[in-house]
């Protein structure tokens, strides 16, 4: 009986032990859990301070496009224009290709489109048929579309240098316009 006798004690002693021990870990977990939320929450904070991740500054700011990627190309629907020519018996069928960044501008760029196409058809039809046959009236109008284009979708332009009467000074950069280029892929003026 003195083993039967023993049993009982041992198991009555380990329970308060085990609850100690329970009490001190449960303890611990909780001051690790505190911690690690005030650090996460620190940390979020000084993030956030710095203005990496406002949506105003994300859709400014356009990142230089990488050396040695090709860009991504947008078509734009064919179209017939009447130009400004007197009698307006003159008239331009295009079909443009937006040269842009990545694939991200371009489907950013596809829900403004509608707006886009009537700017450019309202750029085309105040041009004459002798000004737009020239070199110099294609690469205006081009020029004229990617402002359109960036305008319509926010994007900031370069500013020029801007003559004064006394000096000319110059104005701050824009980020990289993420609208590169303007491609004609058909242009029939009759």
């Amino acid at each position: 009986m003195s083993a039967a006798a023993a049993a009982p004690d041992a198991t009555s002693e380990a329970k308060p032990k085990s609850k100690k021990l329970l009490f001190i870990l449960m303890g611990v977990v909780i001051l690790a859990l505190a911690g690690a939320g005030g650090a996460f929450f620190i940390l979020k904070k000084n993030t956030t301070d710095h203005g990496d991740g406002t949506e105003e500054e994300a859709s400014v700011e356009h990142a230089a496009p990488k050396p040695g990627t090709p860009p991504t190309f947008l078509p734009l629907d064919s179209m017939v224009v009447n130009l400004a020519d007197p009698g307006g018996n003159r008239f331009v069928q295009l079909a443009i290709t937006l040269q842009v960044q990545d694939a991200a501008t371009s489907e950013a760029i596809k829900p403004y489109m509608p707006s886009i196409r009537n700017g450019i058809l309202m750029l085309v039809s105040q041009r004459t048929a002798e000004v737009i046959l020239k070199p110099e009236g294609k690469e205006k109008l081009s020029l004229d579309i990617i402002e359109e284009v960036s305008t319509t979708m926010g994007y900031e332009l370069d500013d020029h240098e801007i003559e004064d009467t006394s000096k000319k000074k110059k104005r701050r950069r824009a980020p990289p316009n993420p609208v590169q280029g303007v491609l004609f892929s058909s242009f029939i003026v009759q």
